[in-house]
């Protein structure tokens, strides 16, 4: 036996002594079966969903920027004003279904579709059964693995997707000598041609569809085209296959590229596309995608791939190093994530998964959401279907938004800007959509956006149900993550060129939306409450209506946000008084006869009680204007619609209630639904009823996958562990009593503030809080905290003078955040930029 042979051996047996032990490790001891059991690896820009497969290994590739279709028709349903007052006239009259048929009629196009690359197939000869099979993921180092012996060689093959270098790189080892064979196929669902360069790289072109119907669509008898005669639409995109290194031989034609009796080979994938921006011709106007890719393998190929692992795990891990989250008593569980999974939903404990899947979370927004690139979309980076489920795209009504929920928090700010640039281009086309569908100024987006920026109601021209195709206020949801990047990291540049205008202008809109009722009081009409539906006094069920609360809340949000960041600029005044004068018009929030918040104008019955949707708690989360600080009657409607809505829900609706539960400081409530939210399901297909859960690889099952019940369940975890929203920090605000001890580094809040947090048996034990921006850090904690001799603190007092902190006017509020309470200390700290603070547990 030589000494290699020895080491590896020995490094198989550690391999399997530690996998289950590892918390940054995802494993399994069987090849994905599916796709929901395949695991993801992505730099932002290339993805690939990894199969695991001994023999015949399967890699399913995505480029981001990879869509169906063009830029969008402005005006895609022209005269469809004139239909407005005649709308409002039949609200007003209360002729629901009138109304519901006018609304219909104003609708524009559907988005376009997030479109597969395609797939890499690895046809590996060997003799005998694999034995001995281990596959995972490591978030540590974003670097998939996949281990297998066969008569008596052992196998490795690592995977990762470095930013630094634009390249997917593909190692496969064996331990001995020249007995690696294997060929690299390629295939995509698009038309494509397939040529070699030299004898050792295949080159893929194509052009993805210049239009997709929705997955939901099916009355067309062609629901995908590829053709464009206008010559526009249509992405080009490029693809190579090119092997670095072997030791083997290589020979390439367009079936494949094959690599005999080596030891090692190492692959490089890398694809561009001809997208060009929103609001340019992919195809015309389209950028040379030949010549990226020529770029990024020319970079790439001079260095070694010892440099490339190196200079990608150090890109990945400058995100992903920021926050470490512990559990304290975490019995090391020492199985595969499918069995794991299994354990945990039968009652086992088992807290590293709970902070696995708080990292998971981080993990893939990392993976997906880059500077320069689109915003990750509804099933982030990953997606193999030419119409995937809801066109994988923005869906602006809760899904894209909760996406980003976390990124603040969890202090990967920077991976917040491709939405915010986002936002910008769809706010261009949205100032169209205003003009074209209401005659009004501003701009917003409706129900759903692409990589065009899609804002019109989509509905194919009154196909679609107005329940969620003429939902008007995108706009004003989008500007509060617009905002929140402001609060968190005091970028005034940033505010007062970019996010203010923008806000500014999604606020003018709503100033025009808005129309007086009998009573004098401001509403929205036409109004939904997102894919729900009410029952009249008379038993209809109807969707549109006036004032519903979500709309209600999120105009108060906007304006607040827009009142409050005038204020700081110090500018104007004049729209900051019109938005405060029309925000105290504004139609109330209502409590019900059971004492529910309301979710409609009047006191109507839901079709369905229980919908996966609770719009109307958007006050509570992730807005502000209900909060048990401030406003606790309304916290306690809050409570009880939640109670009467239930647990359950698809993947996506639990993570939200997760938040809400959070913030309304019920810990263990919001860790029931965690716990509920990690019930392993192998469902395929969409099933409203039976729920959501988790499926192997820890995607969220909506059911199918959609990527924000991950986003949503690490910002619930996060909401569970810090809050900011409400004047001051709130340190540990829903602790689950399960969550008795444990330590979380690196967190942010509002104001320019990073906190690291030690807690035992439900007491804090050390804090430590760098700003970042300066100012009075005001601190609700729930057990006494004095300074570790070099830091001052002090008992609160009067109004917190920070202005980052400064709470909107708000007519329900009845308590200050300050207000006293059993078991609660409130501090101040005076903070200087730049500067650390340590506290400690006082006695």
């Amino acid at each position: 036996m030589t000494h290699k042979t020895a080491w590896i051996g020995l490094f198989w047996l550690v391999v399997h002594a530690v996998a289950g032990q590892n918390p940054s490790a995802i494993w399994y001891r069987q090849p994905a079966r599916n796709w929901n059991e395949a695991l993801p690896v992505g730099n932002g820009r290339l993805g690939a969903m990894v199969f695991g497969r001994a023999g015949d290994e399967l890699i399913q590739l995505n480029e981001s920027s990879l869509w169906s279709g063009g830029p969008v028709n402005p005006n895609p349903n022209p005269g469809v004003a004139k239909y407005l007052p005649e709308i409002r006239e039949a609200l007003f009259r209360e002729d629901y279904a009138a109304a519901a048929k006018l609304t219909q009629k104003m609708q524009g196009l559907y988005t376009e579709a997030y479109q597969p690359l395609g797939d890499l197939l690895l046809k590996q000869d060997f003799s005998g059964l694999p034995t001995d099979y281990y596959r995972d993921l490591n978030i540590k180092t974003a670097t998939s693995t996949t281990r297998f012996k066969a008569n008596g060689v052992s196998y490795t093959r690592e995977i990762f997707v470095s930013a630094p270098d634009q390249v997917i790189v593909l190692r496969l080892t064996a331990d001995k000598k020249g007995t690696l064979n294997v060929t690299a196929a390629t295939r995509s669902p698009h038309p494509v041609t397939k040529t070699v360069a030299g004898r050792d790289e295949l080159v893929i072109r194509g052009k993805a569809p210049a239009h997709a119907d929705p997955n939901y669509v099916n009355y067309n008898p062609k629901p995908v085209i590829y053709g464009d005669s206008a010559g526009c639409k249509g992405m080009r995109f490029d693809w190579r296959v090119k092997v670095r290194s072997t030791d083997g031989s290589v020979s390439a034609d367009t079936a494949g590229i094959r690599i005999q009796t080596a030891t090692e080979a190492v692959l490089l994938l890398t694809a561009a596309t001809s997208f060009n921006g929103f609001d340019k011709c992919p195809d015309r106007e389209g950028r040379d995608e030949k010549q990226l890719v020529d770029g990024y393998l020319k970079k790439a190929l001079p260095k070694s791939i010892d440099a490339i692992r190196k200079d990608h795990i150090a890109d990945y891990q400058r995100f992903f190093n920021r926050v470490s989250f512990s559990l304290a008593n975490a019995s090391l569980v020492t199985l595969p994530m499918d069995e794991r999974l299994k354990r945990y939903a039968e009652g086992g404990t088992d807290p590293e998964l709970e902070s696995l899947y708080y990292q998971f979370g981080r993990y893939l927004l990392i993976s997906s959401s880059r500077p320069g690139g689109p915003p990750a979309n509804l099933q982030g980076l990953w997606n193999p279907m030419v119409r995937p489920p809801w066109s994988s795209n923005y869906t602006t009504n809760i899904n894209a938004e909760m996406n980003y929920w976390p990124a603040e928090m969890v202090n990967l700010s920077d991976l917040h800007t491709p939405l915010l640039t986002w936002i910008g281009y769809m706010a261009k086309t949205g100032r169209e959509t205003t003009k074209n569908f209401y005659n009004a100024r501003g701009w917003t987006v409706h129900h759903n956006s692409d990589i065009w920026g899609a804002s019109n109601p989509v509905g194919d021209k009154g196909k679609g149900s107005p329940s969620w195709a003429n939902w008007a206020m995108g706009g004003a949801w989008l500007s509060q993550h617009l905002y929140d990047h402001y609060l968190f990291t005091g970028d005034k540049k940033y505010l007062q060129d970019y996010a203010y205008p923008l806000m500014k202008d999604a606020a003018l809109f709503y100033t025009d939306w808005l129309v007086e009722d009998k009573q004098g009081r401001l509403v929205t009409a036409p109004s939904t409450s997102p894919e729900n539906v009410f029952v009249t006094e008379q038993g209809a069920k109807q969707s549109v209506s006036v004032a519903t609360t979500m709309d209600m809340g999120l105009i108060w949000d906007v304006f607040s946000n827009v009142i409050h960041a005038s204020s700081q600029l110090g500018i104007d005044p004049d729209f900051r008084k019109e938005l405060s004068d029309k925000k105290s018009k504004l139609f109330p929030l209502q409590i019900g006869k059971n004492g529910n918040l309301q979710e409609w104008y009047k006191d109507w019955q839901d079709e369905d009680p229980q919908h996966r949707h609770v719009s109307h708690l958007y006050v509570l989360h992730p807005g502000r204007e209900i909060s048990p600080l401030t406003t606790p009657k309304f916290a306690d409607a809050a409570r009880k619609t939640l109670e009467i809505r239930g647990d359950g829900g698809t993947g996506w609706s639990k993570s939200w209630k997760i938040n809400f539960w959070a913030r309304l400081h019920d810990g263990n409530h919001a860790y029931k639904l965690l716990r509920e939210l990690l019930k392993l399901t192998g469902m395929e297909g969409t099933d409203y009823a039976k729920g959501g859960g988790t499926y192997p690889n820890l995607f969220c099952a909506h059911p199918p996958f959609q990527i924000d019940g991950n986003f949503g369940g690490t910002s619930g975890i996060g909401e569970m562990l810090l809050q900011s929203h409400d004047g001051l920090l709130n340190l540990l605000p829903a602790r689950p009593d399960v969550w008795a001890t444990g330590e979380v580094k690196g967190m942010k809040a509002r104001g320019g503030y990073e906190l690291d947090m030690s807690w035992k048996d439900g007491k804090l034990t050390r804090v430590a809080v760098r700003s970042a921006l300066g100012g009075n850090c005001r601190l609700r904690v729930t057990n006494a905290l004095k300074g570790d001799g070099k830091t001052a603190l002090k008992t609160a007092k009067g109004v917190n003078l920070n202005t980052f902190y400064k709470l909107p006017e708000n007519r329900y509020q009845t308590t200050t955040p300050e207000t006293p309470a059993n078991g609660v200390w409130i501090y101040d700290l005076a903070t200087e930029p730049g500067k650390e603070y340590v506290l400690v547990g006082g006695n």
